[in-house]
């Protein structure tokens, strides 16, 4: 759960500790979020840019790359229309609050050749990566004996959003586009090892974070 919300289901302290949070709440390094093989070391040191911290809550059980893939592997060939949870990042109780979304969706097809909205700079990494300053999507094909009978390749996209009242920062643009963009490469890269997919699905080892 958030943690505000966590704070308040300990409120009573049934089964909490004497500072009234539950007895398996923990806090742990960037690198152990999302199941422990998603958020690289590049990503973590994105994540302090971004947040301003390097310890966060930590996953749920049901959060990891490992179970992202796996739903996505049963759901190919028809996702669902909006993107689906894979794994959620809080700042820990009693620091300021941040929340970080990821997501992963389907798409019918590669990214068109229309122009990126302004907001975003378009990347060299997969089909197409855009980086935002409160968001980043990375689209990926993905060919993989995991994906079932279906034939053909996936195309998967790969989001990392701020939750809450997003506010467009008015300095430290490009460091902030670059560190979303780091986030939304390593739980890509993640989700493409899980699934087996050729050659990572075109996705490079460390973020390109080089306009198109």
């Amino acid at each position: 759960m958030a943690g505000s919300l966590l704070l308040g289901a300990t409120a009573c302290g049934d089964d909490g500790d004497g500072d009234g949070l539950p007895k398996d709440y923990k806090v742990v390094a960037a690198t152990q979020l999302c199941g422990g093989n998603a958020i690289s070391a590049d990503a973590s040191k994105a994540l302090k840019v971004i947040t301003g911290a390097s310890r966060f809550e930590a996953s749920s059980k049901e959060y990891t790359v490992a179970q992202a893939a796996s739903d996505l592997a049963s759901a190919y060939p028809v996702g669902p229309v909006g993107g689906t949870n894979a794994c959620r990042i809080f700042t820990p109780i009693g620091t300021p609050h941040f929340h970080l979304g990821i997501t992963w969706r389907l798409a019918d097809d590669a990214p068109s050749d229309a122009p990126a909205s302004p907001k975003f700079t378009v990347l060299k990494m997969g089909e197409e990566t855009l980086a935002g300053t409160e968001k980043a999507y990375v689209f990926f094909a993905c060919r993989s004996d995991k994906l079932g009978a279906a034939s053909g390749e996936a195309h998967i996209v790969i989001g990392v959003e701020r939750g809450g009242m997003p506010r467009d920062p008015q300095d430290n643009i490009k460091a902030l586009k670059n560190a979303y963009a780091t986030v939304a490469h390593s739980f890509s890269l993640a989700m493409a090892k899980e699934l087996h997919c050729d050659k990572n699905g075109g996705l490079p080892p460390k973020p390109v974070l080089i306009p198109a």
